[in-house]
């Protein structure tokens, strides 16, 4: 027994080795298998002539709808993608060899269905006959029964006419281009087109002797097609379709290239018609009003002068009314405002308090564990930290903690100047301000409204400013006021506000210019644009005392505004405050 004891131990420690060797070796094939060869580029395919969903821009660059949607697709869902765009017949062949992976887009039909697999609808595509202008024995599909009918060869419309037996001669062409080119040179007698696509193209074409049918031919669901079977591919698209539905961004991409269509155009002969029809009885009811009207305009401007008069009056005693309780109004809003941005400053301020005191601390011992990180990543490779690889985080970890203590760094100044603008100020008149200064401050206030309003925003500081005589936080509100008016007069992105400060030549006066590239306004309204209750914003909320009150501060300051615009040129406003002098 004790023989056979000492052999057997060299034998269970082999069995033990080769078990320890064989569970090391799958787990390193379990990791190899895990890690997987890398993913190849998925390749997309699509018609190289099918504005605005598909096309080759003038740089020869793919563009449009489809191709806009598909590369936000891809990087939603994490894919590398090769978009290719051919004739739609290479690009349906090409779809079937397996050259391609995906198309774009293609219209959904029974038939097609048997070939491939389509993604959830994307849009919606009207098919539509189109004919030289003045032929009106075309309307339906009926009506091409013997006609000459030019259609893209493998297009949708192609698949039609043969589906549905049409006795019809088909001219078959490459492209859509094609089609409409061929029937404005008065080719044949019709052509069947998408009607978007065809308003795109006659318009880049410049041709003007043909049109659509009103009426569409047929209207058919289009979204992302794939080879038969494909379902793995097919339902990465749709995952990613919900989820730009989900984010806005999906309707972003539609709006932009197929949110507006080309109106239908209308013939004079239908104008004349139902101009008659609607403006005939119209008329002949104003010229009886006309005469009836004049028999009594004696009668009634006799009254009117008497009356104007009085109303003239009236209305002088009712807006010096109305002026006084919107000041009081106005003084009682901005007390109630600084009671609660004191409050919501001290809620901010705590929060915002602990993370600049984190975030130091949080970026030295970052600093500490670096070092041991880039020891574990020259031993082991690169490793997940978080959602990304270890490579990336360390460069991208000290930006993000920089940029979280400047943004609240941000917030604080934020919220000192609020406090400061709403604080009520019961000073004086009689303070040196640095004009410069109170710019900067009236700039943090409204940064947000400046980069909703316009890309272009310059300001230009005079330098050696001298201060003027004055109260800092009600001409802080005047310059804000200036500035809110010039963004809310912009009609675009693309326009420019312009703020500048200097020294009135031959006076003594420092001077604030803002200089928008707006809409403008006319002599007329530009003389009222100081007049209590009177505003071009209306309909946007506008109470028209913005602009009064501000010419009030400044005239409290001894001060003037000075307006100067036309109608579609923008508007500059100088604003003008007396330089402080030391008393003697």
């Amino acid at each position: 027994m004790h023989v056979s004891n000492f052999r057997l131990k060299p034998l269970i420690f082999l069995v033990c080795l080769t078990l320890l060797v064989w569970l090391c070796s799958g787990v390193t094939g379990y990791a190899e298998e895990e890690r997987g060869a890398p993913n190849l580029p998925v390749r997309i395919g699509g018609d190289y002539n099918y504005p605005p969903y598909e096309y080759l821009d003038k740089d020869g660059l793919p563009t449009g709808y489809n191709v806009e949607l598909s590369q936000a697709v891809a990087r939603v869902m994490g894919m590398e993608i090769n978009i290719q765009l051919g004739s739609w017949g290479e690009m349906r062949k090409a779809l079937e060899r397996g050259d391609v992976d995906v198309l774009m887009g293609m219209a959904h039909t029974e038939e097609r269905q048997k070939e491939v697999d389509f993604s959830i609808p994307h849009a919606k595509v009207h098919q539509s006959i189109w004919v030289r202008n003045g032929n009106v024995t075309i309307r339906t599909a009926k009506d091409l029964t013997g006609r000459e009918v030019i259609v893209m060869k493998g297009s949708v419309m192609h698949d039609f006419m043969l589906e549905n037996e049409i006795a019809a001669d088909l001219f078959l062409v490459q492209t859509l281009a094609d089609a409409l080119t061929l029937l404005a040179a008065g080719r044949h007698d019709c052509a069947l087109v998408a009607k978007l696509p065809g308003e795109y193209l006659i318009s880049e074409l410049k041709l003007d002797n043909i049109h659509p049918i009103a009426r569409a031919l047929v209207a058919q669901d289009y979204g992302f097609a794939v080879k038969k079977g494909n379902q793995g591919q097919l339902d990465q698209f749709n995952e990613g379709l919900a989820l730009l539905k989900k984010s806005g961004e999906y309707r972003r991409i539609r709006e932009k290239w197929l949110g507006v269509l080309q109106p239908e155009p209308v013939s004079w002969t239908n104008i004349v018609r139902y101009g008659l029809l609607v403006f005939g009885p119209l008329l002949l009811v104003l010229i009886v009003f006309v005469l009836w009207s004049r028999t009594l305009r004696k009668q009634v401007a006799l009254r009117t002068e008497e009356l104007e008069r009085e109303i003239v009056e009236r209305k002088r005693a009712a807006e010096e009314l109305q002026v006084r309780q919107k000041q009081l109004l106005h003084a009682d809003k901005m007390t109630s405002l600084g009671i609660l941005v004191s409050g919501v400053a001290h809620e901010i301020n705590n929060p915002n308090g602990l993370i600049q005191l984190s975030l130091p601390q949080l970026t030295k011992a970052y600093q500490h564990i670096e070092p041991i990180l880039e020891e574990h990543y020259r031993q082991q490779g690169d490793f997940k930290l978080g959602w990304f690889d270890y490579t990336r985080m360390r460069d991208e970890i000290p930006k993000m903690l920089d940029e979280m203590l400047e943004s609240s760094n941000r917030i604080k100044r934020i919220v000192e100047d609020l406090k400061d603008f709403a604080r009520r100020n019961d000073s004086g008149l009689d303070d040196k301000v640095d004009l410069n200064q109170v710019i900067r401050s009236a700039l943090r206030l409204v940064d947000n409204a400046l980069r909703k309003a316009t890309n272009h925003f310059s300001v230009e500081y005079a330098q050696g400013l001298p201060g003027f005589k004055g109260n800092g936080h009600r001409i802080e509100q005047v310059v804000i006021n200036l500035i809110l008016n010039a963004c809310q007069a912009l009609e675009s992105k693309e326009q420019a506000i312009k703020v500048k400060t200097y020294v009135a030549e031959n006076e003594d006066m420092v001077v604030l210019e803002v200089t928008d590239e707006g809409r403008g306004l006319d002599e007329d309204t530009l003389e009222r644009i100081t007049d209590p209750f009177f505003t071009t914003k209306r309909e946007s909320g506008g109470t028209g005392l913005g602009l009064s009150v501000s010419d009030g501060i400044v005239k409290d300051h001894h001060g003037r505004m000075e307006f100067s615009s036309q109608p579609g040129e923008g508007m500059q406003v100088r604003l003008f405050l007396p330089l402080f002098k030391e008393s003697t």
